[in-house]
């Protein structure tokens, strides 16, 4: 073989030697970089098969806070619902009562109407006040409970004509007297101020209510200028208890300290103490609530008189008071 051939084919030699190396060597890089991209995204896809977990975890736990929360709303809506069903029925219920309360006191409104048009202290209505009956005539059975203004029994000092000689009894209006109670009826009330209250209270109702126990005394005027003197009669309650001792007794009266048989026993407003009283005191008591009753009648504008009339009841009133203070008072037929 020449010489330029040999040389030629070395070369063609050597030149397809460099060029299975690179390949090889190309190859080898190119098979290394995708092993390096394949790892990288394994570790990716790793990764995010952590991330969809976590969100999973999350989205469960989310989903049981939120059934428990709807659970709870709904527990508590329907515990509103109870409750305010509750309040309704409540207050259904209190608006039956009131609603019988308001009849009720219209009703008696109505009788009370009826009682001062057609009774007053001067001229009871015996079927309107069964106490008043004569011995003879048929009276209810039982007690009845009194307050001060309006079930206090009606004093009479008269007693009836037994012939036709009776003398008839006179009467001359006082000037002053009559005019501090027009003066007093333009603006009723039991304000001390009037010219007329501050006379009675000093002349007629002081004296008449001044006991041997001037403290008692004193919250018994209280109580019944604030219509919360309370009289029945002692057959109502049960046995006497001790404070009911201490407080008089059956056989001992509070308010004068003598002892006498005590048929009623009062209490003062909302105090539990009751006070055994004798029938004098108890008429005394009585004429002071006769007044205030018909001045509160007066004041409502319930009495339907003539002034003059007004007046001459109230003259009347007062002189019950006078004559209760004396000792003269009825005794009840038994």
């Amino acid at each position: 073989m020449p010489p330029e051939e040999a040389g030629a084919h070395r070369q063609e030699t050597y030149n397809m030697s460099r060029l299975r190396s690179s390949s090889m060597e190309i190859k080898e890089k190119g098979t290394e970089f995708l092993r390096d991209q394949l790892d990288a995204a394994q570790k990716e896809l790793k990764l995010k098969d952590e991330e969809c977990v976590r969100l999973s975890h999350v989205r469960n736990q989310l989903e049981q806070e939120l059934e428990e929360l709807t659970a709870s709303l709904f527990e508590e809506a329907h515990k509103m619902v109870r409750e305010a069903n509750v309040k309704q029925a409540a207050a259904e219920k209190q608006l039956k009562e009131a609603q019988g309360k308001i009849d009720v006191l219209q009703a008696e409104v109505s009788a009370l109407k009826t009682l001062v048009l057609t009774s007053t202290p001067s001229s009871p209505n015996r079927q309107l006040h069964p106490q008043l009956l004569s011995p003879g005539s048929s009276r209810p059975r039982g007690h009845t409970r009194n307050k001060s203004a309006s079930g206090a029994l009606q004093l009479q000092t008269e007693p009836p004509p037994t012939d036709a000689a009776t003398n008839r009894e006179d009467r001359e209006m006082d000037s002053v007297l009559f005019a501090e109670f027009l003066s007093w009826k333009e603006k009723p009330g039991l304000d001390r101020s009037s010219a007329f209250i501050s006379r009675v209270f000093r002349e007629d109702i002081g004296p008449c209510l001044s006991f041997t126990c001037s403290e008692l005394s004193q919250s018994v005027q209280r109580a019944v200028e604030n219509n919360s003197l309370t009289i029945e009669p002692v057959a109502m309650s049960s046995l006497p208890t001790v404070k009911d001792i201490e407080c008089g007794g059956p056989n001992k009266c509070a308010l004068s300290g003598m002892s006498r048989h005590c048929r009623h026993r009062i209490k003062l407003g909302d105090k539990e103490n009751y006070y055994y009283i004798s029938p004098s005191s108890r008429a005394r008591i009585t004429a002071v609530c006769n007044f205030f009753t018909y001045i509160r009648y007066i004041q409502q504008g319930l009495v339907r008189q003539e002034v003059q009339q007004m007046f001459w009841e109230v003259m009347r009133l007062r002189r019950e008071m006078s004559v209760a203070k004396l000792g003269y008072f009825l005794t009840e037929e038994s």
